[in-house]
């Protein structure tokens, strides 16, 4: 029974750190949890059980672990020696709450690291430009471009441009020079 209770306490734990850290709930406090889940233990005890359990779902919620992972990352950690250990128990508590909580970790990690304004939308079309305002014959084509930009919780601003077929064939060389880039670093890390 005691194995029970110590998991539920661990699960708590876990969950209480996520609240706290990753889902913004500012009334989860470390007092808060250590007297509702471990009563029993001196405040440096808790406070030593806290940090290792932080700090052991920050490493797992950064590299969103998988599950292969995860059990290769926990294993490395119960064969530690001296007080930095992982027990059986917590590796336990550790799974079972990542495999629960995974997607929503991950989601909040990326919603509190986007940059704002974002891109909410695009759209684009191609017209044959038959003259200009001056009303001289003309027939290029000109593509329009409307981005639709915004940040969290305000209302979409939309800006529209114009590209000629130069300006077009600018920003496709400089895409492709930023693929280049990417696919550079990326064959090389």
């Amino acid at each position: 029974m005691a194995d029970v209770d110590n998991l539920k306490s661990l699960s708590g734990l876990l969950n209480g750190i996520a609240q706290k850290a990753y889902y913004n709930n500012l009334e989860i406090t470390e007092e808060l949890l250590k007297n509702e889940l471990y009563s029993d233990l001196s405040q440096e005890e808790f406070h030593t059980l806290h940090e290792k359990m932080k700090g052991l779902l920050k490493s797992i919620a950064t590299a969103d672990m998988d599950q292969a992972q995860l059990e290769a990352f926990l294993t490395a950690q119960t064969r530690k020696q001296g007080g930095g250990a992982v027990s059986a128990e917590q590796a336990a508590a550790l799974s079972k709450f990542w495999k629960n909580q995974r997607s929503r970790i991950r989601e909040s990690l990326l919603g509190q690291s986007r940059w704002e304004p974002t891109l909410r939308g695009m759209s684009w079309r191609v017209d044959l430009q038959t003259s200009t305002s001056r009303g001289q014959p003309v027939s290029s084509p000109v593509a329009l471009v409307e981005l639709e930009l915004g940040r969290a919780g305000e209302d979409s601003e939309f800006v529209c441009m114009e590209f000629d077929e130069v300006k077009v064939n600018q920003v496709l060389k400089k895409m492709t020079e930023i693929q280049e880039s990417i696919d550079h670093i990326v064959h090389h890390s």
